[in-house]
């Protein structure tokens, strides 16, 4: 079963659009899904996020913000599948 992870953005966030990108290319080959969950107009993850964006997480743990650290994306999903 693929892990699950969770990819908080902001609309019009370069860094978010990267990393988007990168973590969609790596999908496959880690064997993990993601949520994209955009933070504009929800008053509630705008006050947690902020400007942190991109946040990409799994579970309740933050593996990386604004760039995405291949390393502890591969940990995270391999401990997650443990």
């Amino acid at each position: 079963m693929p892990a699950q992870l969770s990819l908080y953005t902001r609309h019009g966030c370069h860094l978010c659009e990267d990393m988007e990108q990168t973590v969609s290319e790596l999908a496959a080959e880690l064997d993990f899904v993601t949520e994209i969950i955009p933070i504009d107009n929800n008053t509630g993850l705008e006050q947690v996020y902020g400007h942190r964006v991109p946040v990409l997480m799994i579970g309740d743990n933050v593996i990386c913000e604004y760039f995405l650290d291949k390393t502890a994306l591969i940990q995270a999903v391999t401990k997650a599948k443990n």
